[in-house]
């Protein structure tokens, strides 16, 4: 049987390349037929989470896509995206243009392999999952600390009670991934030991290795796995938050058709996309339509298996899982953003501050590049209450006033920002010597 499922398996693959070999991908790109967008055209032969790749290669170029045009049906892909970048601007650079025919064009390799994989041995991989609580992150940070681990690259989201987590962390003293199997074992069972300081029922889970797969979508599978969709009694939800998710059967064409609007912003549609694919759904026409503040998505789908959504209880999944899929990005806490040099600890430092202050973490990303720390984060009050503007202020006195920055339209941001003005005519700012290095 095993030997039959490999040959079959090696057939597939032999059937793709030669597939491919006759229909090589095509890519377009056109900054004269739109006025205020660059359209990207990408045809393709077709297969099961080629739409995610496309969007995924172009998401994480930053670009901003404002419309696009889906069309999977017979066995050829044919996808039109409308994009700028975060300025509103169209596509100019020759280096961004030229990636892109690179990574989409007849050269490229993403009809071949799969889809969100990054292998990387420059650094060990670190997935954490389990209940939320005020000072997670700090405690996290801090046990990698002391272990002498250096956070590279993190993204952490939390929804519905739920914290998740990817982390790059590099030993200290060699710079280079973690090969040692004992303190391999001695960091996961730490870091599990501190998820596990709540009694909720669900398992706090911890997986540590040497590979690396796609980090946004990795956060998607996990909170997904770990079923975060599902509401809990007590939690509210402020109306202008939720999006408006509906699913209704399209009996004459076998299609069930999904609709989404919400409030617009960045990664969007790749949000969208990842969790239909992830949920064994195949997008075969869709359009999205993001011009200004609001976002229209249309998409017509059957279940891997050729079937539309069957039943009640499937279409309410449905609905919840891109809910829960739209909402994790969404951050309604104050943004602030630190940039510094690197250091081992500093993520720990910076934390423990905010935890010392009774804020919470609901979203962070950490990124080191040229031996700078460039992290964002988004802190709300532990209690509940909105962020107090002395209180930012302290903060930013201990970690430096030019070290981290408030950021961002929040109601709290400008708040922190009147109130600080304010005060400069009489206190002189300080700036620790605490997280410099």
């Amino acid at each position: 049987m095993e030997i039959s499922m490999s040959y079959s398996q090696d057939e597939d693959n032999e059937y793709e390349k030669f597939i491919r070999r006759m229909n090589p991908p095509r890519v377009v790109i056109d900054n004269e037929s739109c006025k205020n967008a660059t359209v990207i055209q990408v045809d393709s032969a077709n297969k099961h989470g080629i739409l995610l790749e496309v969007v995924q290669i172009l998401t994480d170029l930053n670009l901003v896509i404002k419309k696009a045009y889906i069309s999977s049906d017979g066995g050829w892909f044919m996808d039109v995206f409308n994009v700028t970048d975060q300025d509103g601007n169209k596509i100019t650079d020759e280096q961004v243009l030229d990636y892109i025919h690179k990574s989409l064009g007849p050269d490229s390799s993403f009809m071949t392999r799969s889809v969100g994989v990054l292998p990387s041995l420059d650094y060990t991989s670190v997935e954490l999952l389990g209940r939320d609580r005020p000072g997670l992150l700090s405690e996290v940070s801090a046990v990698l600390a002391h272990l002498k681990c250096n956070v590279v690259n993190a993204e952490v989201w939390t929804h519905n009670n739920r914290a998740a987590a990817v982390m790059q962390i590099t030993d200290q003293d060699t710079g280079c991934a973690i090969d040692d199997p004992e303190m391999l074992l001695k960091i996961k069972e730490l870091l599990r030991n501190v998820l596990r300081g709540s009694n909720h029922s669900r398992e706090a889970k911890t997986v540590v290795s040497r590979g690396s797969t796609h980090t946004d979508r990795r956060l998607h599978q996990m909170m997904f796995a770990d079923r975060d969709y599902e509401r809990l009694d007590d939690d509210v939800l402020v109306d202008r938050q939720k999006p408006d998710v509906s699913v209704d059967n399209w009996y004459d064409k076998d299609y069930s058709v999904v609709t989404v609007r919400c409030k617009d912003r960045l990664k969007l549609l790749f949000d969208t996309v990842c969790t239909l694919t992830d949920m064994q759904y195949v997008i075969f026409h869709g359009s999205v339509d993001s011009e200004g503040h609001d976002a229209y998505q249309e998409y017509y789908i059957r279940h891997i298996d050729g079937s539309p959504v069957k039943s009640e209880a499937e279409r309410q999944r449905v609905i919840q899982c891109l809910e829960a899929a739209i909402e994790r990005r969404v951050s309604e806490g104050l943004k602030l953003e630190l940039c510094t040099t690197d250091r081992t600890g500093l993520l720990s430092d910076v934390t423990r501050i905010f935890r010392e202050n009774g804020l919470t973490v609901c979203r962070a990303e950490v990124t080191t590049r040229a031996g700078k720390a460039l992290n964002t984060f988004y802190v709300r009050d532990a209690s509940g209450c909105p962020v107090d503007a002395k209180t930012i202020e302290s903060i930013r006195d201990a970690i430096g006033q030019t070290i981290l920055k408030v950021k961002g339209t929040h109601k709290e941001s400008k708040q922190v920002r009147q109130e600080s003005q304010s005060r400069k005519h009489c206190k002189v700012q300080t700036h620790s010597l605490h997280l410099v290095t």
